[in-house]
C-alpha cells in the first residue's frame, strides 16, 4: 500500500517515519509538512520524498499517516478520507466534537479504513491484558493514573502549542480511556472532574458495565513521579496493567498491520475513527465540567 506522512514534528520523525519505512507491506511515498524545510529534512533522513502540496501527496498514495496537532489532523483527515484514502491517525482524533464527527462521517461515507494509534492498544502485553479483563467482566472500580513530565522534564514535546493549550486531559487522557472503555464499557457520563496542580486533572466516570472509574492525568508531574498505572478491582480481586516492553515504533508497525487488514477485509478496527470520536466526546464532556473551576 502506498502511504504518505502528514507532519514533520518529533513524533513524526521518531515514530511514524521509522515505522512507515520499515513496514514490509507499505511503500513510504513521501512526507508533507506545514514547514517545507522541515519536510525536506525529514524526507532526507528517512529516504523518501518531500511534497510541497498536500493534494499532490494525496494523489500519489492510497493511505496517509498523520502526526499533526489534533485540530490540523481533523481537517486533513476529513479531506483525505473524502479523497478515498485510508487513515492511520494519532490521538486525540480532533480538538472538538464537531471536528471528530466530521472525520468519522467522512470515513463512513467514503468506506475507507481508519485506525487511531492509541499506543497501549498496539503493544502485545497491554492489549492481551485488556482483552483478558474485558472477557472476565464484573469489575467494581477502575483507576488510571497517567502522569507525564512533558512540561517539567526534558521532553521534545515541551514546546507543543496544542499540549500547552489542551493539557493532560487531551494528551494522555485518550490513553487512559483507550484502556478503560473496552474493559468497563462506555462512559455513560462524567460524574465529576476537578483540577489539580499544574495541568493535572481528576475525572470520575460512570460506565455502562456498572463500574465507576477515576482518572488522574498530568503533563506537569515531577519527573520522579511520572508513569502510568491502571488498576481494576472486582470479584476476581485486583489486577494491574502490565508494563510494555517495546517502544512506539513496533506498536506503530502493528497499527499499520491493523490498517492493512481493515482495508483488505472491510471490517472496522476497534480503534477506528468512530472510537476516536467517542473518546473525543468524553474528553469534551470532562472539559466542560472542568470549566466550572475557571
Amino acid at each position: 500500500m502506498r502511504i504518505g506522512l502528514l507532519g514533520t514534528g518529533p513524533w513524526a520523525d521518531t515514530a511514524h517515519a521509522p515505522a512507515l519505512r520499515r513496514h514490509d507491506g507499505l511503500d513510504f511515498v513521501g512526507v508533507w509538512g506545514r514547514r517545507p524545510d522541515a519536510a525536506e529534512e525529514l524526507a532526507d533522513r528517512h529516504g523518501t520524498r518531500a511534497y510541497d502540496d498536500v493534494d499532490a501527496l494525496l494523489a500519489d498514495v492510497e493511505a496517509v499517516a498523520v502526526a499533526l496537532p489534533p485540530a490540523v489532523q481533523a481537517e486533513l483527515a476529513e479531506r483525505a478520507a473524502r479523497a478515498g484514502r485510508h487513515l492511520l491517525l494519532d490521538k486525540p482524533l480532533a480538538a472538538t466534537v464537531a471536528q471528530g464527527r466530521a472525520v468519522a462521517g467522512a470515513v463512513r461515507a467514503a468506506g475507507v479504513a481508519s485506525v487511531v494509534f492509541f499506543t497501549t492498544r498496539f503493544q502485545p502485553e497491554t492489549e492481551a491484558w485488556i482483552t483478558e479483563q474485558a472477557a472476565g467482566g464484573d469489575w467494581f472500580t477502575g483507576r488510571a493514573q497517567w502522569l507525564g513530565s512533558v512540561f517539567t522534564g526534558d521532553s521534545p514535546f515541551a514546546d507543543s502549542p496544542w499540549r500547552r493549550e489542551k493539557g493532560a486531559l487531551w494528551d494522555v487522557g485518550p490513553h487512559a480511556l483507550s484502556v478503560l472503555l473496552p474493559v468497563l464499557g462506555d462512559a455513560r457520563r462524567v460524574t465529576a472532574a476537578a483540577p489539580g496542580p499544574g495541568d493535572t486533572v481528576h475525572v470520575v466516570l460512570d460506565h455502562t458495565g456498572g463500574a465507576s472509574s477515576t482518572l488522574t492525568l498530568s503533563l506537569t508531574a515531577p519527573p520522579a513521579a511520572a508513569g502510568a498505572t491502571v488498576e481494576l478491582r472486582g470479584r476476581a480481586g485486583v489486577t494491574l496493567l502490565p508494563e510494555a516492553t517495546e517502544g512506539p515504533v513496533p506498536a506503530l508497525l502493528r497499527a499499520a498491520d491493523a490498517l492493512l487488514a481493515s482495508a483488505e477485509g472491510g471490517r472496522p478496527h476497534p480503534c477506528d475513527a468512530a472510537f476516536g470520536l467517542r473518546v473525543t466526546e468524553i474528553l469534551a464532556e470532562a472539559e466542560a465540567v472542568l470549566s466550572d473551576f475557571r
